[in-house]
């Protein structure tokens, strides 16, 4: 069945939450003065067990859901994550399962994840400069631990794309470092312009490098050529640097929004359904859950969320900004992934 919301768009991808604790404190998310020794995570009891995320994805899949990306915080701090990966392959419709990570427990789990039906990861590493790496994860976590995952998983058999915030002021000189280094590898890097999520990152447009902005650098250096997007609803516009088949990627949500073809909901860890990851306000299905409904009142839920959907944030963000409209606090990016 096709499930659309009010500007047609479908729904195919579900980005599921499996908890809010990260052990990185990066800056554009989980600022460590914000996200300290004292900050109310959430409690074993609110999260979701691996039973009520299978009922879910299950009725998720039955009403479009064709892709599954395991996210968090970071995911691979969720106990036995693999097990869950296993029964969410079993689901039928389910043609994709993928994880977002920081990478620093993969080297550990690649081969339990890949084993359990994981097919795809994609882990974040912002620098190759261990002293500018280790100040944006807020933890002095060296690259090695990173590239030692990435390793992990290509032995595994995982496909890996690595992604990259950049931010102006920070590691904008990191683009032609990293766009060096992963082209000599099977893997895609994927730049990704800063994005106001939350409310504690504090975001200003001038600190955005622009999508732009990072094809000049790449191109002075290294020439590229545009190829199609693989899908529509693809997030990153795909280049690949002339005269091979090697590719890149830029996810442009500030400068270059995709909003009119975004087929993506999210699940928070608590089970809370978002309908973009600018929102405002979720929906509990947990309650419902725990309240024993039918997985037909599930599903006529969730088709009500989407049918009314409206969301455009970030085609909208210029006029917010210029016009200084008032919104209520969007939810953080660390409690439904990115």
């Amino acid at each position: 069945m096709t499930l659309s919301d009010q500007n047609q768009r479908p729904l195919r991808d579900l980005r599921m939450s499996v908890t809010d604790r990260c052990n990185f404190r990066c800056r554009y998310c989980m600022p460590p003065e914000i996200f300290g020794p004292d900050y109310p995570f959430l409690q074993q009891d609110q999260l979701l067990d691996f039973d009520e995320m299978f009922r879910l994805a299950r009725i998720f899949a039955g009403v479009g859901v064709r892709k599954i990306r395991i996210t968090g915080g970071e995911p691979l701090l969720r106990p036995n994550l693999h097990q869950l990966i296993g029964r969410l392959v079993g689901i039928e419709g389910i043609e994709d399962i993928a994880m977002t990570t920081n990478g620093v427990l993969l080297a550990k789990q690649a081969e339990q994840l890949k084993a359990a039906g994981l097919r795809r990861v994609t882990v974040s590493l912002d620098s190759l400069d261990d002293e500018r790496f280790g100040y944006m994860n807020g933890r002095g976590v060296g690259v090695q631990t990173v590239l030692e995952g990435i390793a992990a998983a290509e032995r595994a058999g995982l496909q890996v794309k690595i992604n990259m915030v950049v931010q102006r002021g920070i590691n904008e000189q990191d683009i032609i470092p990293m766009a060096s280094h992963f082209r000599e590898t099977n893997h895609i890097l994927r730049f990704i312009e800063y994005m106001d999520v939350g409310n504690t990152n504090g975001w200003k447009m001038d600190k955005v490098v622009s999508k732009q902005e990072i094809l000049h650098m790449i191109n002075e250096v290294m020439p590229l050529e545009s190829i199609p997007g693989n899908y529509s609803g693809e997030v990153a516009t795909r280049f690949l640097y002339k005269g091979t088949t090697k590719e890149i990627g830029i996810i442009s949500s500030v400068t270059d929004a995709f909003c009119s073809t975004c087929t993506r909901a999210r699940l928070s860890a608590e089970g809370h359904l978002y309908t973009c990851l600018f929102a405002t306000k979720g929906h509990d299905l947990r309650a419902h859950l725990r309240a024993g409904v039918s997985d037909q009142a599930i599903e006529d839920m969730i088709k009500g969320v989407w049918g009314l959907r409206m969301d455009r944030y970030s085609e909208e963000r210029h006029e917010i900004m210029q016009r200084n409209i008032k919104r209520n606090s969007k939810i953080e990016m660390s409690y439904i992934g990115g």
